[in-house]
């Protein structure tokens, strides 16, 4: 079985079995306990442990791409709580500050789950919905709800939700 994101970019896949999975093994052998409850600390122990010995061992693509899904989650809450927000003011005070723009989006994403998440995640956020992907797979459409500024909306995604998405389904940076 191979596991790529546990391979180091210059080595081939092998099939050895993930050592993630053998330390949670271990840990659940320990604690006489095999349930999902108790592999999970073993996971996060095993996860740590390798991590501190990277230095030795050399770096991992799977430490990193880790990290990115954990940040692509802690930024989209933020993104989705800051939009919310926006939205909520937008609609209880008198002043309307919606200037609704279709923007075309060029996309960096290549992979379709890249492209699928990114649509995902951009249409659950108040504000903006995806309304589709061109044949090519360049193009996004993107429909904005505060976009005085179109270009610095397009920037704003780019930078943001397209590179978070990027780092954590293709591991490219």
């Amino acid at each position: 079985m191979s596991v790529p994101c546990l391979q180091r970019p210059h080595e081939p896949p092998d099939d050895q079995p993930p050592s993630g999975l053998l330390l949670a093994f271990v840990w659940a052998v320990l604690t006489g306990a095999f349930t999902l409850v108790s592999l999970l600390p073993g996971f996060v122990i095993g996860f740590a442990a390798l991590w501190a010995v990277q230095p030795l061992t050399g770096a991992s693509a799977c430490h990193a791409r880790v990290f990115a899904w954990i940040r692509l989650v802690v930024m989209f809450l933020y993104e989705l709580i800051v939009s919310s927000v926006a939205v909520a003011w937008d609609v209880i005070t008198p002043r309307h500050r919606a200037r609704p723009a279709i923007i075309d989006l060029p996309l960096d994403v290549q992979s379709d789950a890249g492209i699928l998440l990114l649509t995902n995640l951009a249409s659950p956020t108040p504000g903006t919905l995806s309304l589709d992907v061109s044949e090519d797979r360049a193009i996004l459409k993107v429909h904005a709800m505060f976009a005085d500024d179109p270009e610095a909306q397009r920037r704003a995604i780019k930078s943001g939700m397209e590179r978070w998405v990027i780092d954590a389904v293709e591991g490219k940076r």
